[in-house]
């Protein structure tokens, strides 16, 4: 079998795969035309975070069974089109934790005390001692969004600085954030409390412009931000902004929207320390990520074993077709409800009603945890360490089995309680195959658990949907299908909204504030 290297990884790696019999091919920095004409004679591809694996490329990919990334983060692979073709999309989690916590403290001392601008002033020649006055760490307050593998290993070190350490992080459980030694707090309070602020998520529609103008005037005068995570978390127009300002004192970036950052206008502030996407960059991360990639690709093209793949379960070839839509439900039910808890999770209850409560459970229930963590995890989650990543954060996840599912030959229910609070959703399957959400809560409906949706709490009165679909319509957003339900006539109730584009803050904004309407979530699924 043939193995394409369209990255830079260790030789180790490399090794590793021609010892296990494999041909290996390296070919690195190819345009993508390039790529799409190699591809198609390959069974397996590597790559690192330059290479983008797109729907086309997968088009072409007609021998394809595996695409493994030496690191964690996979937003340059399309994974959606990799999973429609049976192809297997595996990463590296924690192979670089440590260097990026230890990339972020660099950063964080070199924005606290401008040591890149001394050191290059010094270089020029000049003596410029008190141009470059800094600020210490100690007694310091660090907000951390993202309590993953980094986050946590960044909270570490900034407690041995002697800094006071806050997070944000929706399911991060009390009782781990206390073993942690951090205080969790809501996004507001961290951009209010914060001297520095460090964020640790991967880029999704949740978090794109998290940092925006809006967050920024919440934030201390002179707070300094820093991102090792992914370009596009802190919205870098509003960042300029603040910095051309003085509202942001400094920034120091490793990661930007668009890579190489040609032209971007914070590359010319004197206040902003930038570095080229060297989070992962040492010599220890490269080999320990090249050398798991390696064995991983070695041991599923020769043996069909499956680790840390993102978009396949760890079964068998003889069972996954019956269980298959089953954990495409659940994991689409897990990313569905998400999105609607408030507060960290402490205890998963996901009951199996019905014909599927005979069948191997282990598998959804692992999607099922998947889809609950992937929203803030997203890197870092795959079917093989979500039921490990639950554990690390205190949450209790139960099975419970009922041979009745009412109406349905199946039923999966899924229980979160975060806090004092518990919501629930029902899911089943449409023609053995298609997922659909019918219950939200104590409200029947059914939704088509995929794409952009909006999900309102209002009041059952006259008017509500004909003033949300016209403030959508004013907006150009162009609503693909609506569900109902409610409890009672008058009573309180959900609409479940799908839309062609997502909505903007602004528009959420607006639709909060129209009459009977409660609360607004917007929810993205893969399609």
């Amino acid at each position: 079998m043939k193995v394409l290297v369209s990255d830079p990884i260790s030789p180790k790696g490399v090794e590793i795969l021609k010892k296990a019999g494999l041909e290996v091919d390296i070919k690195t920095g190819m345009k993508p035309d390039e790529l799409k004409k190699e591809i198609g004679s390959y069974d397996a591809l590597i790559i690192r975070s330059a290479t983008k694996v797109t729907s086309v490329i997968i088009d072409a990919a007609t021998n394809l069974k595996v695409i493994g990334r030496a690191g964690s983060g996979l937003d340059n692979v399309d994974k959606v089109a990799a999973t429609k073709r049976g192809i297997v999309v595996m990463n590296t989690p924690g192979g670089n934790t440590i260097t990026t916590a230890e990339h972020t403290i660099a950063l964080l001392f070199s924005v606290a005390r401008l040591i890149p601008q001394a050191n290059a002033s010094m270089k020029a020649g000049k003596w410029e001692k008190k141009k470059f006055m800094g600020v210490e760490l100690f007694n310091k307050t660090l907000g951390i969004i993202g309590i993953g593998n980094i986050g946590a290993q960044v909270a570490k070190r900034a407690q041995g600085l002697q800094m006071n350490v806050l997070a944000y992080d929706p399911f991060l459980s009390a009782e781990k954030a206390e073993a942690l030694g951090v205080k969790i707090v809501d996004l507001d309070e961290l951009c209010r409390e914060s001297d520095f602020i460090t964020v640790h998520t991967p880029l999704t529609p949740e978090t794109k412009g998290v940092i925006n103008a809006e967050r920024i005037k919440m934030m201390k005068p002179g707070v300094r931000l820093i991102n090792c995570a992914r370009g596009g978390i802190i919205n870098e127009k509003d960042l300029y902004d603040a910095l051309v300002s003085g509202k942001v004192s400094g920034a120091a970036l490793d990661v930007f929207e668009k890579e190489p950052p040609e032209g971007n206008p914070l590359l010319n502030l004197d206040n902003v320390v930038c570095t080229p996407h060297l989070g992962a960059a040492t010599s220890e991360a490269q080999e320990n990520v090249a050398i798991a990639v390696a064995e991983q690709i070695a041991d599923y093209l020769l043996y069909g074993t499956i680790r840390n793949a993102v978009n396949f379960p760890s079964v068998g070839a003889d069972v996954l077709p019956q269980l298959q839509p089953y954990i495409n439900l659940s994991e689409r039910m897990g990313g569905f409800l998400a999105r609607l808890i408030e507060g960290g999770i402490n205890e998963i209850t996901i009951e199996y009603r019905g014909e599927v409560s005979e069948l191997l459970l282990a598998p959804i229930t692992i999607a099922a945890l998947k889809g609950l963590l992937t929203p803030i995890l997203e890197e870092t989650v795959n079917f093989v360490n979500a039921p490990l990543i639950a554990r690390e954060r205190g949450i209790d996840v139960r099975e419970t089995k009922a041979k009745d599912a009412g109406d349905y030959h199946s039923m999966i229910v899924l229980r979160v309680k975060a806090g004092s609070a518990e919501r629930y959703v029902a899911g089943v399957l449409y023609g053995k195959k298609e997922p659909r959400v019918i219950r939200i809560d104590d409200f029947a409906v059914e939704v088509i658990p995929e794409g952009t949706m909006l999900v309102l709490s209002n009041n059952d009165k006259p008017g509500v949907i004909g003033s949300v679909g016209s403030l959508l319509g004013s907006r150009n957003i162009n609503i693909a299908r609506m569900q109902f339900g409610r409890q009672t006539m008058g009573g309180k109730a959900i609409s479940v909204i799908g839309i062609d584009t997502p909505a903007s803050d602004e528009i959420l904004e607006g639709l909060k504030k129209l009459p009977n309407v409660i609360s607004v979530k917007q929810i993205t699924l893969p399609e």
